[in-house]
Parts: structure tokens; sequence; C-alpha cells
């Protein structure tokens, strides 16, 4: 098996990622396939930290015209990625794959609280740290979670798995003549206003020059591809 490019990476999974549009939000043969890859890379003796959203349940923002307002819609949101962290967790166990799930708000039955030092060695001890709650905020996205983790973690990449192969320069769902790029500059994604990301966690990236990589999960072996380093999906780094 090819060797790894990346020692340590933060894996940003979308919630809308575990369902196939059924009538349960999680398919499990999605994350059963996933979570196949993510043990191929700790076999390759990558550290994996991993950030789950949660729209596949309840997304914060969709709350506006229903009911409940931003606040507590976001953390309606923030529990909700709790749940995709456990499923995930469940399943990468199954594969006897060794993990942890920390949590930004406290839920000590189910989960550890996220601290630093104790998430760093959870990935020194080879096992994959499933970050989840967002940042324990309202008003911040599960982006900029991976992002804070990210570097948090010392990660040397963020790689965004997501349902399209790259960024594109408009909708490719909408326009079949769309353009997708091979890279980018953070700056060019925060002016272009791309959807890659949210501007807050692309400027965190920029920042501390952590390169962040958008790919497709639905692609089999796509995980192994991206931390091998080969040319996949759309790269975003430096000016």
């Amino acid at each position: 098996m090819a060797a790894s490019a990346y020692k340590r990476i933060m894996l940003k999974l979308s919630g809308e990622a575990l369902h196939s549009g059924g009538e349960n939000p999680i398919d499990f043969r999605i994350v059963e396939q996933f979570c196949r890859e993510i043990g191929e890379v700790t076999d390759l003796g990558v550290q994996v930290g991993l950030v789950v959203g949660g729209g596949n349940i309840y997304r914060g923002a969709q709350g506006f015209a229903s009911g409940p307002d931003r606040t507590s819609g976001d953390y309606m949101g923030m529990l909700a990625t709790v749940i995709n962290a456990i499923a995930v967790q469940a399943v990468l166990e199954n594969q006897d794959v060794p993990t942890r799930v920390m949590t930004a708000i406290e839920m000590r039955p189910v989960a550890e609280p996220y601290i630093r030092r104790r998430a760093m060695r959870h990935l020194e001890k080879g096992r994959v740290v499933i970050f989840g709650a967002g940042t324990g905020n309202p008003f911040f996205t599960t982006d900029t979670a991976a992002a804070l983790r990210a570097n948090e973690m010392g990660a040397e990449i963020l790689m965004k798995a997501t349902k399209v192969d790259g960024i594109y320069d408009s909708d490719p769902m909408e326009n079949p003549d769309a353009t997708r790029y091979d890279e980018l500059t953070y700056n060019r994604a925060l002016a272009d206003n791309l959807g890659v990301m949210d501007a807050t966690a692309i400027s965190l990236c920029r920042e501390n020059a952590l390169p962040i990589l958008v790919f497709n999960l639905m692609t089999p072996g796509s995980i192994l591809s991206a931390v091998r380093g080969e040319t996949i999906g759309t790269i975003v780094k430096g000016d």
C-alpha cells in the first residue's frame, strides 16, 4: 500500500453525506464504506481527526421559518452532530478501529468533554478522534469547527468530504457547464463566494496556512487517494 503524504489530517464530513435520500437520516451502508477507508488510512500510520456535521438530522438555520430562534436552532444542530458522531464511532469500533468521541458541550455519559491536550494524546495513540457539537457556540458552522480543531490539533491538511468532486465556478447540479477548479487561493475562494466553506473557516485556514482539500466522498477510495497526496478534488491554499 502506498505511503501517506500526511502524518495527521482533519477530515470534515457533511451530515448530508450520511444520508442517501431515504427515510432514515443515517444510511449505514455509506457510513460503513467511508469507515473502512478511515481504517485503511489509520493502517498507514496516519492520525485522523474527524468533524461531522448534522445537516442530515437538523440544520440550525432551517429553524428561522419554522419556529426556533437562531440560537436554539444552532444548539439543536450541535446535538444532531453528536448523534452522527456516535453512529460513526459505533461503525468504526465494529471494524476494530479505536476511537474517542469528544464534544464541545459536556455530555459525559456518551462522550468525553473536549480537552485539547487529551485529544492530542488520543491521536498520538492511534485513535480516531471524532469531534462533536461543533465549537459549542451558536452562530458558528461545523466548517468553522473543523478549521478550528484542525489548527488546534496541528493537522497538516483539512479535508472536506462532500457529495461533489471539488469546487466549481457555479452549482454543477444546476449548471451542466460549470467549471471545476483544480486549485484555488484562499482569497479567490473568499472573493468569489464559491460556497466551499463559510468565510470564517476559510479565513482561519488562511491565517494559519492550512490547506483545504474538497473532494467527493462517494467515489470509492477517495479518502485513501487524498491521504496519499494524489491529485483529487480541489485544493485551496496559499495566495
